[in-house]
């Protein structure tokens, strides 16, 4: 069985690749994804996938398998921009897919579209060497960049689809990943009085008020908890407003910062914004969750608070244990990992509690990185561990 996934994937090579060039060269930041989505749809109709559809928020959905049991295979086709265009490579351009001793450049090759083409045929491969067996495996083409895990909600509350497990493709460089660190981002504003900058005595100086939290801020950092598996909880400060009336010469009566708070295993998004009012020196200052309010390309609105919990499966969990097993089976790694960063797991297994599992090709180092690049044969590696795991899956329920 493992040579037939072998000897199919490797005659899929080249359309994994071509497809996933495709992608690259369709920009898709800021949420958009009405393109790129359209080019997944074209691959998805030819090989067969039903039910092939988009979400309410718009992401792209299709199905392929018929059995009780539900798995959904989740990679996001939204990407951060690329910056100056300028400053990367001339012949290796943000769009490009260009292949050079074995890596592939561009936006998005490694966050996430570099393992939509290896789910997509690992999944037609599971169908037709009957991997799937039991099984209606959904392909999830989301929405994750701005909002980690709204698109996913928005999908299972809205088309009532609660899969019985999940597996994200964000860059674990072909390892198995079982938790990450969750998120929270918190806006802290002190409040003041305005005068002109020549009398500015006259005033009360938001913008110096500020100084003290700022700070602390670094002090709460360097106390906060770590965990043996996800690590040490973070706090930074990410950004500064005032306001000022419009113009430069006038004492600024409101300042802002927001904290970008990353969560252990063991912290709440409450608990931490409890440490940060701590440090706040008088009731002139304010502290509130950061509100997700932009819609979706399509025009789809659901606001929510920005908070991302963490979470994590021990590798005795049925999920991971077939994860290692798939991984194992096809010569890979099988030491387990974490995300530092967030993903759509904040969702799947942070709130719906869904067991989920990550695995990718890609590093997550070279995320949002100018030059941004995979390695081509980790692509079409992955696409063995996909077609695989269902399979494993049922093994693993069969065994007990």
């Amino acid at each position: 069985m493992i040579q037939q996934v072998h000897s199919q994937v490797a005659a899929h090579r080249d359309a994994i690749l071509a497809f996933l060039r495709d992608l690259v060269a369709i920009p898709s930041y800021d949420g958009n994804i009405r393109a790129v989505a359209a080019r997944v749809e074209r691959e998805l109709r030819a090989l067969g996938f039903s039910d092939i559809h988009y979400a309410p928020y718009g992401d792209i959905v299709a199905k392929i398998g018929d059995g009780s049991r539900v798995v959904l295979y989740d990679s996001h086709l939204d990407t951060v921009g690329v910056g100056d265009e300028r400053e990367w490579n001339a012949e290796r351009g943000a769009f490009s897919g260009a292949i050079e001793n074995g890596l592939m450049y561009g936006r998005g090759t490694v966050d996430e579209k570099g393992s939509t083409p290896p789910m997509i045929y690992g999944l037609t491969i599971a169908r037709d060497l009957g991997l799937l067996d039991g099984f209606a495996a959904y392909y999830f083409g989301s929405i994750e960049e701005w909002c980690e895990g709204l698109s996913a909600q928005v999908f299972v509350e809205e088309e009532r689809v609660r899969p019985d497990f999940v597996v994200i493709g964000e860059p674990t460089n072909l390892r198995v990943y079982r938790g990450q660190k969750g998120r929270c981002e918190m806006r802290v504003t002190a409040r003041g009085r305005s005068a002109h900058g020549a009398s500015h005595w006259l005033g009360d100086n938001a913008l110096y008020k500020m100084q003290d939290v700022i700070r602390a801020i670094p002090e709460l950092d360097a106390r906060l908890p770590n965990d043996p598996f996800l690590g040490r909880g973070s706090i930074v400060a990410t950004h500064i407003d005032v306001r000022d009336a419009g113009s430069l010469n006038v004492v600024p009566d409101r300042c802002s910062i927001v904290l970008d708070r990353r969560l252990t295993r063991g912290e709440t998004a409450q608990g931490a914004l409890e440490q940060v009012r701590a440090l706040l020196p008088s009731r002139d200052f304010e502290i509130e969750f950061l509100r997700y309010t932009r819609p979706s390309y399509n025009g789809y609105l659901r606001e929510r608070e920005q908070i991302f919990p963490a979470w994590t499966f021990e590798e005795s969990h049925p999920l991971i244990h077939a994860a290692i097993e798939t991984a194992r089976a096809i010569g890979l790694e099988t030491t387990t990992g974490k995300w530092n960063f967030s993903t759509n797991g904040a969702y799947w297994a942070g709130v719906a509690q869904i067991p989920s599992v990550g695995f990718g090709p890609g590093e997550e180092e070279i995320v949002h990185t100018l030059d941004e690049h995979v390695r081509v044969d980790d692509v079409v590696r992955a696409a063995e561990w996909y077609a695989l795991l269902p399979r494993m899956i049922l093994d693993a329920d069969e065994r007990g």
